[in-house]
């Protein structure tokens, strides 16, 4: 058995261990959002989405207006329609509406399946950037600074101008 000043020893090394592996941490921080953003890459990619998006939205807003007169007509004319064509040219605008939101929505599942395929290899990239940074620097964990998880960090932990220009700098 242990006397208890051997006993204090070892606890007070067992507790001490934890402590002199916290002084060696190095934690650093990048801010993804804007790497991803000021990156040559992420610009590149953020112009073509917004081209595709101009696009389909300029074609749903055609697609709207055409129905907001298609309404506009039938709310005129409907009381002088007898109640068959009536009934038809109801039935033929709400066909329309609903051709309207499959179209919205399959506009919207196109966009981001095409900001996840531009910016997948963009991310991958610089989780790589961000590894080689870390370990030249000699950091021990690099964290994701988001606003839901930290909530301050001294700015000189944060790697996030030199991830981007050594990004850039990449390719």
């Amino acid at each position: 058995m242990m006397n208890p000043l051997s006993r204090l020893v070892v606890t007070c090394t067992l507790l001490m261990l934890p402590l002199s592996a916290i002084a060696n941490t190095k934690i650093g921080y990048v801010d993804m959002k804007k790497a991803v953003e000021s990156t040559k890459a992420g610009k590149s990619a953020r112009e073509t989405l917004e081209k595709e998006f101009a696009k389909k939205k300029t074609a749903l807003e055609k697609r709207k207006a055409d129905i907001e007169k298609m309404t506009q007509d039938f709310e005129k004319k409907s009381m002088v329609l007898s109640e068959d064509v009536r009934i038809k040219k109801q039935q033929s605008l709400q066909e329309e509406v609903l051709k309207y939101q499959k179209m919205l929505g399959e506009s919207q599942v196109d966009i981001s399946q095409k900001e996840r395929d531009l910016m997948m290899p963009i991310l991958g990239r610089l989780r790589d950037v961000i590894q080689d940074v870390a370990k030249e620097k000699g950091y021990t964990m690099v964290l994701e600074k988001a606003e839901q998880s930290v909530l301050w960090a001294n700015e000189e932990l944060d790697l996030t101008d030199e991830v981007i220009k050594r990004y850039d700098k990449g390719k």
